[in-house]
């Protein structure tokens, strides 16, 4: 696989380290901090290594939503009937079947207790979002911060890390994990700012530095419908955990799956919320014309945008959608940013599109009607003057393909042995969503990282006590 130079794999039998530390922790992100407040709960001393100089990764860019069954919350509102089990259908049921059935289970089933912990021992405190349901999930689960920002989630963690006394080392690029001769990770290898390099010594060594998105090459090689699309996540999703992880010989899945998102606002470059599609807006091209079902989902409509004449569509809604809209901050961003466009009448829209007005009044009349559109949508209720446009483009925001674990996050080897002492989960580990764009479900990616961490940092707990 390319581009691999910058991430090496070093075989000693020994490392003359500055430090020793029970439990490694490669990332920042939610994955990261998550496993290091459960590790500090447990008792265990971990320090985690973060590349930038305040943790941010994808979560930051992201919406800051994780999807969780039987949770403290979801019993506080009345949501009844949700379980692991309906969890799980629901993320096979996008995946069409295809998503690894032991992280399926395994996720499901740690991140209800997952978000519970957080919020009773380090006062994340969630709300359920309950104005609609998002693509793919049959029971309102979806949880936030009271912001509904990634940025607030990542602020949250950051303050329970240094509140619960987890070092957590920024501006520490690791570029080298050093590895014995059984293939046990004794060590790694970081540069900081000033070009000085500095070794760590450690017991387990946990991946949680994401995918593969930032790398233009390997997006290129397993990602060709995205080479060219807008990057939406994190620069420092460069594939480290892929790139040392075949070079050990370990085994790799679903690399072709990522998530995309159909309504990356252009040239903005900000982010519209796919409520407003799931509760009536629609998707039309240069030509005025819809393409897809909008309520499939938001990750494969990247392609369905991306196909369209200039990979260009327009977000068109109604005043009674604006409001929803603007309970989103991302959507509020947008509209700062001036990306929303205002249209009195059907002419003023065709001619904010660029389109045939004929062409638009068919489209527009077409949502009136009870019976499902040609593919298959029903609409409520038809879209009312004044219309409202936002233009944007398809956008690659983090992948889904990654190491292959055991539902306790260990790395597998060629012949699905576990790696003594190297984990992997969030984005460095396969997800949830299969090996293709349309197997995402809403929320995936922060589900990985939040019960990846949450298993990860228990099974690097057992790993150092039994070495004790």
């Amino acid at each position: 696989m390319a581009d691999g130079s910058a991430r090496r794999i070093r075989r000693a039998s020994s490392i003359d380290a500055e430090a020793q530390v029970p439990v490694a922790i490669i990332g920042g992100g939610a994955c990261g901090l998550t496993a290091a407040l459960m590790l500090a709960d447990a008792g265990v001393e971990c320090v985690v290594l973060e590349r930038d100089a305040a943790p941010s990764g994808s979560t930051a860019l992201s919406s800051g939503f994780i999807p969780a069954p039987g949770t403290r919350v979801q019993r506080e509102h009345g949501v009844t009937g949700d379980s692991p089990e309906r969890f799980a259908a629901d993320i096979q049921a996008k995946a069409h079947g295809r998503a690894s059935p032991v992280r399926v289970d395994a996720y499901s089933k740690a991140v209800g207790p997952a978000l519970d912990a957080l919020q009773a021992r380090h006062g994340l405190e969630w709300i359920l979002l309950d104005g609609f349901l998002y693509p793919g999930h049959s029971v309102h689960r979806m949880h936030a911060l009271p912001q509904k920002t990634g940025a607030a989630l990542m602020a949250r963690l950051q303050s329970a890390a240094e509140a619960a006394g987890v070092p957590v080392l920024t501006q520490a690029v690791v570029d080298t994990l050093v590895v014995n001769g059984d293939d046990r990770v004794i060590g790694i290898e970081y540069q900081r700012p000033d070009g000085q390099r500095e070794t760590l010594g450690c017991d387990v060594l946990l991946l949680a530095c994401n995918g593969f998105g930032g790398n233009a090459s390997m997006v290129r090689e397993l990602l060709p419908e995205m080479a060219e699309a807008t990057f939406g996540g994190h620069v420092g999703n460069d594939g480290s955990a892929i790139l040392w992880g075949e070079t050990l010989g370990a085994r790799l899945r679903d690399l072709g799956g990522y998530q995309g998102h159909g309504s990356w606002v252009t040239p903005q470059g900000a982010l519209m919320s796919w409520a407003v599609m799931m509760e009536g807006g629609v998707q039309v091209n240069r030509e005025g014309r819809r393409f897809h079902d909008e309520t499939l989902g938001y990750s494969e409509a990247a392609v369905h945008v991306l196909a369209q004449p200039g990979g260009i569509a327009w977000n068109v809604f109604d005043a009674p959608l604006l409001e929803l809209a603007r309970g989103f901050p991302d959507f509020c961003d947008a509209e700062a940013a001036g990306a929303l466009r205002r249209c009195e009448a059907l002419a003023d829209l065709a001619a904010c599109i660029g389109c045939d007005e004929a062409v638009l009044a068919r489209t527009l009349s077409a949502l009136h009607e009870k019976q499902p559109q040609p593919d298959g949508r029903v609409f409520s209720r038809g879209l009312e003057a004044p219309y409202f446009a936002v233009k944007v483009t398809g956008a690659l925001f983090h992948t889904q393909g990654g190491l292959d674990t055991g539902d306790d996050m260990r790395v597998l080897d060629a012949d699905g042995k576990p790696f003594a002492n190297l984990l992997a989960a969030g984005g460095a580990a396969g997800g949830v969503s299969g090996d293709a764009v349309w197997g995402y479900l809403s929320g995936n990616g922060l589900l990985s990282a939040v019960a990846g961490g949450y298993i990860a940092a228990r099974t690097a707990a057992a790993l150092v006590t039994s070495r004790e």
